[in-house]
């Protein structure tokens, strides 16, 4: 059988080129927006966190958290000097037209928006231990896909990974014998031991699986849910409510100075297991929680789903 090769014409090729330079420019623009303002569902979470709060000094954290938030965007700043490393989660159609020039636009694009927004160099190529001065390096930004068949469509979440905020990661494989008690356990463990590390109120994402890999997955993409959704397991969704319970009875507050809440929320994602294992892990976002979501359909035209004022 003879290799066949696939020519496009010169229109067609030059009107794929401008469809990646567009599309470039738009993802550019909009990490570097994610990194100034925040999410819709955030903001409003804090906003009903800090109205719920009783403690004089809790208060006045969350008053100096808003109008960091509200200098951020009128001077066209990131709200935080730590714009971390960049993720990306992407759900894309098997025929949408730009899969296979995908990753290299997304690397342009935080490139650009290094240089434009402007964001913090946070690419350390590891061993070597130098800054790439880029924001780009051995395998960042970081692009975790997920293909679906017959679809022409592209979601994309993106997300800056803090330094603060990534530091309680942690991941672990629990004997059968300890039950979701042992899930629940670590999880706690973890938080009155780094939760106050992580700039409270959390995001906490928690994976349950099979192996560590798998867990910690889903760990980081619990965190893309919007704030208030549950997990459509009724075990799950309760889990989730009475870990957000037991995390705030230990009071950290806004920024670990003690208070009513000390998390935004508790999501939890989770896949079948093997019989004698449960992997179980937890990613936590600080409370300058940078995601971002939007979808491209296939003739480009894209829908932010997460930041209602954004625009070119």
């Amino acid at each position: 059988m003879k290799n066949l090769k696939v020519k496009f014409s010169k229109g067609e090729a030059m009107d794929k080129q401008k469809a990646v330079q567009k599309m470039t420019e738009v993802m550019a623009k909009f990490v570097g927006y994610t990194g100034k303002v925040l999410p819709d569902d955030v903001t409003a979470k804090l906003s009903e966190l800090a109205e719920r709060e009783t403690q004089p000094l809790a208060k006045e954290i969350y008053k100096t958290m808003f109008e960091n938030q509200r200098l951020a965007k009128e001077l066209d700043r990131p709200s935080c000097q730590d714009t971390g490393v960049i993720q990306f989660f992407v759900r894309c159609g098997a025929n949408f037209p730009l899969i296979g020039e995908l990753e290299e636009l997304l690397r342009e694009a935080v490139l650009r928006a290094t240089r434009e927004a402007p964001l913090r160099h946070n690419s350390v190529e590891t061993f070597d231990e130098y800054n790439t001065g880029k924001n780009v390096g051995k395998g960042t930004p970081s692009v975790f896909w997920e293909i679906v068949p017959q679809s022409s469509e592209c979601e994309i979440h993106t997300y800056m990974a803090g330094g603060g905020c990534s530091l309680p990661g942690k991941a672990t494989v629990l004997m059968p014998g300890m039950g979701y008690e042992g899930v629940v356990k670590f999880v706690m463990d973890i938080m009155t031991s780094y939760g106050i590390n992580a700039c409270p109120p959390l995001l906490v994402g928690v994976g349950v699986g099979t192996s560590i890999d798998v867990a910690s997955l889903l760990s980081k993409k619990a965190l893309m849910r919007p704030l208030g959704s549950h997990n459509p397991n009724d075990r799950a969704a309760l889990t989730e409510k009475l870990l957000e319970d037991g995390i705030n009875k230990i009071g950290l507050g806004p920024q670990g100075m003690s208070g009513a809440s000390s998390v935004m929320g508790v999501h939890i994602e989770n896949c079948a297991r093997h019989p004698s294992v449960i992997a179980v892990a937890v990613n936590v976002g600080c409370w300058s929680h940078r995601k971002g979501h939007i979808v491209w359909d296939e003739q480009l035209n894209f829908a932010v789903k997460s930041h209602k004022e954004f625009a070119l």
